[in-house]
């Protein structure tokens, strides 16, 4: 927004990005569900004009084979270990979902499956825009920056004017993005407050709208820090908790279904023992790929969640209290 509007400070921006993903979250999940469908559907059609723009550049005789973005003689496996490291976070929110069963009319059957449509439908996203834009520029050393990579591909296929499309659209779906987000974020905490985890003011609800008011504004107080750190941190605070995230929701299927449920015949073994494990190893796998300095800003995170824990339990005097999200 900077490059197009260079009178107004970036402080502007976020404060106002911030207030007005706020407000939106505390007038009600509906109203954040229409304007994330407005949001995605503008996202479709730029989409659709990328890729139809994009079979001018790749039909011409400097183009590259179909097959070129899957194999190089300089393919290089850390490299692309080192990528989907950082990659995976493209995924991050279909697990969102899962904090909105209380506003869903059916949450058993519905949000498994929009789980699972979340997923499969945004990879193979990903993938047709990845590889369309390879196709449309395939030497990545003609990048200006690794930051500007994706305007470079827009530039070389459409011009000024898909660079102010894409543009358009990026920072739609970072509003779309972050409303998600404090959405699923406020509904946990809400949780935490109400099972006595966290103070009881992140239990406040609206007496209007029926929305978790106090952690919504907490997390909207809390967005404030985008402020003051820098992108890297932020980037390495998301890379470190999601891999986290990952690595102990295989753990946690396998402990549920073969030790707490019992289930040990073959097709729930498959199921539940090696599926998860072989996810369980891949996400070491990306673990192997973090920065030294990920890991510090990581576990110094864990160290502080583990200082609450010795607090909130008086150094384990008294019972971890249980944290209920079947209503969140």
């Amino acid at each position: 927004m900077k490059e197009y509007f260079p009178a107004v400070d970036q402080y502007v921006w976020v404060l106002g990005a911030i207030a007005m993903v706020t407000l939106l979250n505390v007038l009600g999940i509906k109203l954040v569900a229409r304007m994330n469908l407005i949001i995605i559907a503008f996202q479709f059609i730029f989409l659709a004009t990328f890729i139809a723009m994009s079979f001018s550049a790749i039909g011409s005789d400097e183009a590259p084979s179909l097959l070129a973005p899957f194999y190089s003689e300089s393919l290089q496996w850390p490299t692309i270990v080192g990528g989907a490291a950082i990659l995976c976070l493209s995924f991050l929110g279909f697990d969102a979902v899962s904090t909105l069963s209380e506003e869903t009319r059916q949450p058993k059957r519905d949000i498994p499956r929009a789980i699972m449509l979340c997923t499969v439908i945004g990879g193979t996203l990903f993938i047709l825009a990845s590889y369309i834009s390879h196709l449309a520029f395939p030497d990545y050393a003609n990048f200006g920056s690794a930051d500007s990579a994706a305007v470079d591909v827009m530039r070389r296929v459409g011009g000024t004017l898909l660079v102010t499309f894409f543009t358009a659209a990026y920072v739609a779906g970072c509003f779309a993005s972050a409303m998600a987000s404090q959405a699923s974020v406020s509904r946990i905490l809400y949780a935490m407050g109400r099972d006595h985890v966290l103070p009881g003011w992140f239990a406040v609800i609206s007496r209007r709208y029926g929305t978790p008011l106090g952690s919504t504004l907490i997390v909207g107080a809390i967005s404030l820090l985008a402020l003051a750190i820098s992108l890297e941190l932020a980037a390495t605070m998301i890379s470190f908790g999601a891999l986290v995230a990952f690595s102990f929701v295989n753990l946690s299927v396998i402990k549920h279904y073969l030790v707490d449920e019992h289930l040990l015949q073959p097709k729930h073994l498959l199921r539940y023992g090696v599926m998860p494990s072989i996810g369980f190893l891949l996400t070491i796998w990306l673990w192997s790929s973090l920065s030294g300095n990920t890991f510090q800003v990581g576990l110094t995170w864990v160290a502080c969640g583990f200082a609450y824990l010795l607090y909130l339990t008086r150094m384990f005097k008294y019972e971890v209290p249980d944290l209920e999200l079947k209503e969140v």
